[in-house]
C-alpha cells in the first residue's frame, strides 16, 4: 500500500504500538468509515494502490494518528497508529513515534487542534460526490489553491477555525483535494456524526 506523498520533513522514531485502549474509537470508526468507502485505497487508475483518509485523537500536548499506508486496511490495530509528539508549520516539520511514520495529512489535523483545544477527534475522508454537493451549497471550504499536506492548507484551516464560525459547523471541504473533506469535534463520535449527517442529507449521493 502507498499512500499520498508526504510533504512535510518527518522526524520520526520507530517505537513500540499504542495502547490498545488509546484508539479503540479510533478503529471503530476506521472500520465503519472504510466499509462506507470514505477512507480506503484507489483501485485503479494513476493513483491506484494509494491510500486515502485518516483519522485522530487527541494525546495530551499531541494527537495519534492512523500511520502513512494504511487507507486500505479495514481493520485497524494499534501497530497502525502514531503518536505526533510536535509539530512545527514554520519549519513544515513534524515529529512522531510508533511503528509506522505518520499520515500524509497529519499538518491538516494537527491545524484543526492548534486552532480548537476543544477538539479531540479528527476525521478526513474522500467522499467526491459528497465533496462537490457541500461545494456547491456553501460549506467552509480552503482555497483551491492549497494543496493536501501543506504548510499552506494546515494555516487556512487555523484561520478558518480560529476566526469564523466553522468550529461550531464542524465541517471544511479542502477545496484543493478533490474529494476531501475534514470533520472535527469534541470527540470522534461528534466528528462522525457530523460527516454522516452531512452525507445522509437530502440529495446527497452514495458515489
Amino acid at each position: 500500500m502507498r499512500e499520498g506523498r508526504i510533504k512535510f520533513t518527518c522526524d520520526w522514531t520507530a517505537g513500540p504500538p499504542v495502547l490498545r485502549s488509546a484508539v479503540r474509537k479510533l478503529c471503530d470508526w476506521k472500520k465503519r468509515l472504510h466499509g462506507m468507502g470514505f477512507i480506503g485505497e484507489y483501485r485503479q487508475g494513476p493513483l491506484r494502490d494509494v491510500g486515502f483518509g485518516n483519522i485522530s485523537v487527541r494525546d495530551g500536548d499531541g494527537f495519534i494518528i492512523t500511520g502513512a499506508g494504511t487507507g486500505g486496511v479495514a481493520h485497524l490495530t494499534a501497530g497502525h497508529c502514531v503518536r505526533v509528539t510536535a509539530v512545527d508549520l514554520d519549519r513544515n516539520r513534524l515529529s512522531c513515534t510508533g511503528p509506522l511514520k505518520a499520515s500524509s495529512e497529519s499538518l491538516t489535523h494537527a491545524a484543526v487542534y492548534e486552532a480548537d483545544p476543544a477538539v479531540s477527534g479528527v476525521i478526513h475522508v474522500h467522499k467526491p460526490a459528497l465533496w462537490r454537493r457541500l461545494l456547491a451549497t456553501g460549506a467552509p471550504a480552503t482555497s483551491p489553491n492549497a494543496p493536501y499536506g501543506s504548510p499552506t492548507l494546515a494555516r487556512e484551516i487555523l484561520d478558518l477555525v480560529g476566526r469564523t464560525d466553522v468550529k461550531k459547523q464542524g465541517i471544511i471541504v479542502l477545496e484543493g483535494h478533490e474529494g476531501g473533506i475534514v470533520t472535527f469535534g469534541g470527540d470522534l463520535d461528534r466528528a462522525g456524526e457530523v460527516l454522516l449527517t452531512h452525507f445522509s442529507a437530502p440529495h446527497s449521493s452514495q458515489a
